[in-house]
């Protein structure tokens, strides 16, 4: 007797997948759909807010304050065009991708003072702190 491993039934959901594959179109970029990756993280002067959007200038970027809501905005387009000898389009592709977050800042933040950057795919926000809410220093009360 011989073991034979059977593949699992085709599901239509994974029919659908095999079938819209990306290259089914001769190399089709997927068209991207998700928001960006935040970490935010808080430390004794300042929050600091940092956005994954590899392959993006800083120009284009949007970053905003109004009303205590800080948002985070980004758009770009682009067009590829693969021309025939006669000049006839062969393929053209157009991309478009835009994405935007918004964040309710605490009362603690100095929203006049808030930095971005952009460096290595990486958008990062410091927001200081309010200085009424720094921490304050221990001090040494004397008894009279």
């Amino acid at each position: 007797m011989s073991l034979i491993k059977r593949n699992p039934v085709v599901t239509l959901p994974s029919l659908f997948d095999e079938f819209f594959k990306p290259d089914w179109l001769g190399g089709m970029e997927s068209f991207n759909s998700t928001v960006p990756a935040v970490n935010v993280k808080e430390t004794d002067n300042n929050f600091s807010i940092e956005l994954a959007v590899p392959g993006m200038k800083k120009d284009d970027f949007n970053v905003e304050v109004d009303e205590n809501i800080l948002t985070i905005s980004a758009e770009t387009k682009t067009e590829k065009e693969d021309k025939a000898e006669d000049g006839k389009y062969m393929r053209k592709e157009f991309s478009y991708s835009t994405f935007k977050r918004s964040f309710t800042l605490p009362e603690t933040v100095n929203d006049e003072e808030i930095k971005a950057s952009y460096e290595d795919g990486v958008l990062k926000l410091v927001l200081p702190k309010r200085e009424e809410a720094l921490p304050k220093p221990k001090r040494l009360i004397e008894i009279g």
